[in-house]
């Protein structure tokens, strides 16, 4: 499985939380994050927090774990996410991380990572000790600040106490949402029995968040004592199942998808997921006349065009690839990963200058995202503006932690680029952020 390519972004990070050599991989895809963010609405404004500001990211591991890291970002592994089985779980999840932030705890954490800044001011940020992208454009990537293995487990553990103020909270989140709190006795049930463990055979979840006996019966005791205060929510069910089989239609066997595809109970869902396992297959006749059926049932949903876009265009039908993403660019304007799929697709066609346009817009609304600053460098050099394309390069590496690559590729720019331009003075931030970074490894 080539994540690159099923995915809208894979961002290859400098550390895992749990072992600090081990890269994570964080999968973008805009009809998941979309689906994921219905759910994480009603919950997020329970909780007094922004719903478009706090991201709901995944990050590919089948370990069971989900974290915060600033006020922005909520990341949950792809492993727990298909391990859920109700929308009811996933809420109680996001209650309960946006209940670490609405309460300050991240605020006591020893290390504090949205003050860990880059003198690039590059519109991208890695959480330092994670080595996770957050959408502060101020923090700095984890290899220029060294962060030790001890800061990080101090960083992600959570304390007893605020374990239980947290499960308080998200209940009551919950409940003001509307949402039915035994999502959060099923969703602890996952990790029951933990505590009697080895660390090293524990979930990650369960080492950064304590379980504990008491902890389960308290949450029981409060789900128990506000049931039957949930309304149903037939709209938590369609969206919960599209990000879930999204997902799993990538993740699992197209065999796997084929035989499964049916059981959300939604049309359109079922016809998504089989049209991913056909392309999957190299059956892209298949994969099109199904992905043609969910779009006929939905036709103004940007996200089934966009996932069409992606099937034409890694079979190389640039001009149609172009076509579908526009479609998806008309319904959803606002869309990063939108906007930079259908970037690249123009860029593929050699329609350069529009495709600069497109991917300049898609970088102003998320600077995380790799791929469009890959391919922003390209449509600078392509369009006649090596020192544009050698400063996009330079903002990549640094994004990535490769700050010696980053220096270089800066340097040329500033050799190209007229002095005191802003592609010049974007230059020059990138060539303070390494030559910090290599005062501090000194």
């Amino acid at each position: 499985m080539h994540l690159v390519r099923l995915f809208s972004l894979v961002l290859i990070l400098a550390f895992g939380m749990a072992d600090p050599g081990r890269a994570l991989t964080l999968l973008r895809d805009p009809d998941m994050e979309h689906s994921l963010r219905q759910l994480a609405t009603p919950v997020l404004k329970a909780a007094g927090l922004s719903p478009t500001r706090v991201n709901i990211l995944v990050i590919d591991d089948r370990r069971l774990n989900a974290f915060v890291v600033d006020r922005d970002n909520i990341f949950i592994h792809s492993g727990l996410l298909l391990k859920m089985t109700t929308p009811e779980m996933l809420q109680a999840l996001v209650a309960h991380e946006a209940a670490h932030i609405a309460s300050g705890h991240l605020v006591r954490r020893p290390i504090a990572m949205r003050n860990a800044r880059t003198a690039a001011g590059i519109g991208v940020a890695l959480a330092a000790a994670a080595g996770v992208a957050s959408g502060n454009s101020q923090a700095a990537g984890a290899a220029a600040l060294g962060a030790a293995n001890t800061a990080m487990r101090l960083f992600f553990t959570h304390t007893r106490a605020e374990e239980s103020s947290a499960d308080a909270s998200a209940v009551r989140y919950m409940v003001r949402a509307g949402v039915d709190p035994q999502g959060a006795v099923d969703l602890i049930d996952i990790f029951r029995g933990q505590d009697v463990l080895s660390v090293g055979r524990q979930d990650p979840y369960a080492r950064s968040h304590p379980m504990s006996a008491d902890r389960y019966r308290v949450i029981k005791r409060l789900a128990e004592a506000n049931k039957g205060r949930a309304r149903d929510n037939p709209q938590a069910r369609y969206w919960f199942a599209r990000a879930k089989g999204k997902l799993s239609a990538f993740k699992r066997s197209p065999k796997w998808t084929l035989t499964r595809a049916g059981e959300s109970g939604f049309k359109d869902v079922a016809l998504m997921r089989r049209a991913v396992a056909h392309h999957r297959q190299s059956q892209m006749g298949k994969a099109l006349r199904a992905l043609d059926q969910a779009i006929a049932l939905r036709p103004g949903d940007p996200y089934y065009y966009e996932l069409r876009g992606q099937i034409l265009l890694e079979n190389r039908r640039f001009s149609q690839a172009a076509a579908s993403y526009g479609r998806a660019v008309n319904a959803a304007p606002r869309d990063a990963l939108i906007l930079g799929s259908y970037g690249r697709a123009l860029l593929a066609q050699g329609q350069y200058g529009k495709a600069l346009r497109i991917l300049t817009k898609a970088r102003a609304r998320d600077g995380r995202d790799i791929r469009v600053m890959r391919d922003l460098g390209v449509a600078h050099a392509k369009t006649g503006s090596p020192g544009m394309a050698s400063v996009v390069t330079a903002e990549r590496y640094a994004l990535q932690g490769r700050l010696e690559d980053a220096a270089i590729h800066a340097t040329r720019a500033s050799g190209l680029l007229p002095r005191g331009s802003g592609g010049w003075h974007r230059a020059q931030d990138v060539l303070s952020a390494a030559k910090s970074a290599n005062r501090k490894r000194k």
